[in-house]
């Protein structure tokens, strides 16, 4: 069973120095926090000057229901729950949040950025599903990447269908010659280059945070560490 009380499972997070924001990532379906893509991505964003926490949506025993995995409602709303917990921590309180989603983890990241109250500054999707959130498209308002391989065609028409709906200022960018998980070389690397482009020219200039001139942030995210879920 989904337990919609539950607090979301571990994850890491990871401030570089004077970080400028601090992206959360969302991944796919039958993914999880160790992806090599995410974790190659969220390497390559740190270089950028951009926090990243990499996290499970769902515990072990809900990855195994696909009424879970597809629960687009439950995964974005643990993603607003690791929003928060992010601007409760020290080393992150000060810095503008962006998601990094893939396939339906993008899905759930839009939803998420589509609430009201949401304060998300910019998304970017990679091999994801927007179309799952329909006409709430619409309602989000944080500009919005959307990654696609020119090879995966089935959710390239569902992103160009999304961009249509999208009222927030967005751009889809196809990695020519890709796949849907991006295992041709170079293709990975386009879709960091990419990404980080976008998260920098979006997020608000000025922030900064993290440890400074005192080194490198990295705290591992426990089931229940502070402030979490609340």
């Amino acid at each position: 069973m989904c337990n919609r009380e539950a607090n979301p499972p571990p994850g890491e997070l990871a401030v570089p120095e004077a970080a400028r924001g601090v992206v959360i990532f969302a991944h796919g379906s039958g993914s999880s926090r160790f992806s090599v893509r995410n974790r190659y991505v969220a390497g390559q964003l740190r270089g950028e000057g951009l926090g990243t926490l990499l996290l499970d949506l769902l515990t072990g025993a809900e990855e195994e229901q696909p009424g879970c995995r597809f629960d687009l409602d439950l995964l974005a709303g643990r993603l607003r729950q690791a929003t928060e917990w992010v601007r409760g921590q020290w080393l992150t309180q000060a810095l503008p949040v962006a998601y990094f989603g893939a396939s339906t983890g993008a899905a759930a990241a839009l939803l998420a950025a589509a609430e009201p109250d949401s304060a998300v500054y910019a998304v970017v999707s990679r091999g994801g599903r927007p179309d799952l959130v329909g006409n709430t498209l619409g309602l989000v308002r944080a500009p919005t990447l959307l990654l696609v391989g020119s090879r995966d065609e089935a959710v390239l028409a569902g992103n160009r269908r999304a961009l249509r709906k999208l009222n927030a200022q967005s751009n889809l960018e196809i990695v020519e010659g890709a796949r849907h998980l991006f295992p041709e070389p170079g293709a990975l690397e386009e879709v960091a280059r990419l990404a980080g482009a976008w998260l920098v020219a979006h997020l608000p200039a000025g922030a900064r945070g993290g440890l400074g001139v005192r080194g490198r942030g990295r705290r591992r995210v426990g089931a229940r560490p502070q402030g979490w879920g609340v």
